[in-house]
């Protein structure tokens, strides 16, 4: 939504041929006139791009530590924050991905590359 504010305000209002009076551009005039992929879809793709170079490294390290264990100690009023593990099953959920396990899918790096690069080609309406 914020992005399509920008970018009504950088291409400004279109003015109709029949009616000579000017419009808002709508939002499928704005995808064909700034084709590039959405910020939101470029942040997703590169989570569940290092999502999967985490599940690749070594389960000793750090980073994959982190990414999958479970902090201890006491948690905080209101509702849980989202882990990244979470985030990365919620962004795969939306390329129809989620059903599988991602785990074993970042094993394999071509297969990942091709998930990372759908993530990337969808369009936001």
């Amino acid at each position: 939504m914020f992005e399509n504010r920008v970018f009504r305000r950088i291409f400004g209002p279109k003015r109709e041929e029949v009616t000579r009076e000017w419009r808002k551009i709508h939002n499928e005039e704005l995808n064909d006139l700034y084709p590039s992929p959405s910020i939101f879809r470029v942040t997703e793709s590169r989570r569940i791009r290092w999502g999967g170079h985490v599940m690749r490294m070594g389960e000793r390290r750090g980073v994959y530590i982190v990414l999958l264990g479970k902090p201890e100690g006491k948690r905080t009023l209101g509702r849980p924050r989202h882990r990244w593990m979470e985030n990365i099953k919620m962004d795969l959920r939306e390329v129809v991905c989620g059903s599988t396990n991602w785990i074993q899918l970042a094993q394999d790096t071509d297969r990942w590359q091709a998930l990372i690069n759908a993530v990337m080609n969808i369009r936001v309406l």
